[in-house]
């Protein structure tokens, strides 16, 4: 066994004895691990308040040669995750990160940059603002670290660039944009104006600044909220539970 050290958010906990834990956590280094954490419910442990729902903690754990749990030794809390409390959106739309991150990645795959934009989308529900450009950021980059960010630049049958003069849909399957002339009958379509392909491209911006000046348009969040939660559920097999939950207020 080797004796590792990164950073963690916890995106699942389970009971394993009366005073142990079972704890998935998305790690900075090492992607998603499942670890048991012994004596994780007993007043006084190591783990303290490092172990709570959507903390980020600095942690230790002895990583395993074989196909059993790692060992959680140490948890030191760096933040505990406070939504916004003048928004449910804001403490739902933690619940639905953890649960995207624990159903679409991988363990022991690393990906830095969705880590980080994990973490800050945690922080960005903490504030009165409005929640929504945060977790639609968060579900475009996990799609692109996953290798399926759909695309959104021209028709995928015939090529036609996407501009003011032509209406598009998402064509789930194939994962891109659909123009009017190409349109399939066999399912139904809302059209996508322009302009909401324009803030999906800077939704997904390496910056986060771009992120956080996108204010999107009542009817542009709709357009949206139907792409990435189509990409979202295409990818994980089926619709993420705690969708139902979010609601645009």
């Amino acid at each position: 066994m080797s004796q590792e050290k990164t950073d963690a958010l916890v995106i699942r906990l389970a009971d394993w004895s009366e005073s142990s834990r079972v704890v998935t956590l998305f790690t900075r280094d090492f992607g998603k691990i499942s670890a048991l954490a012994k004596g994780a419910k007993r007043l006084r442990s190591a783990f303290e308040a490092g172990l709570d729902l959507l903390s980020e903690s600095r942690i230790v754990f002895l990583r395993k040669s074989s196909s059993s749990l790692d060992i959680l030794t140490e948890s030191q809390l760096i933040a505990r995750f406070q939504p916004s409390p003048s928004s449910l959106t804001s403490l739902y739309g933690g619940y639905y990160i953890a649960e995207l991150l624990s159903g679409l990645s991988e363990e022991y795959d690393p990906h830095p940059r969705l880590y980080q934009v994990a973490s800050d989308t945690l922080r960005s529900l903490e504030s009165d603002d409005d929640p929504w450009p945060a977790i639609l950021r968060f579900e475009l980059v996990l799609l692109n670290e996953i290798g399926s960010l759909p695309e959104f630049d021209a028709c995928l049958v015939c090529g036609c660039p996407v501009n003011d003069q032509r209406t598009f849909a998402f064509w789930v399957n194939q994962g891109g944009l659909i123009c009017a002339s190409c349109k399939r009958p066999d399912y139904e379509q809302r059209p996508i104006d322009a302009g909401t392909i324009a803030l999906l491209k800077k939704l997904s911006d390496d910056d986060p600044a771009v992120a956080r000046s996108v204010t999107p348009s009542r009817d542009q969040l709709t357009q949206l909220r139907h792409i990435t939660t189509a990409a979202v559920s295409h990818v994980l097999e089926r619709r993420p539970s705690t969708l139902r939950y979010l609601n645009f207020d």
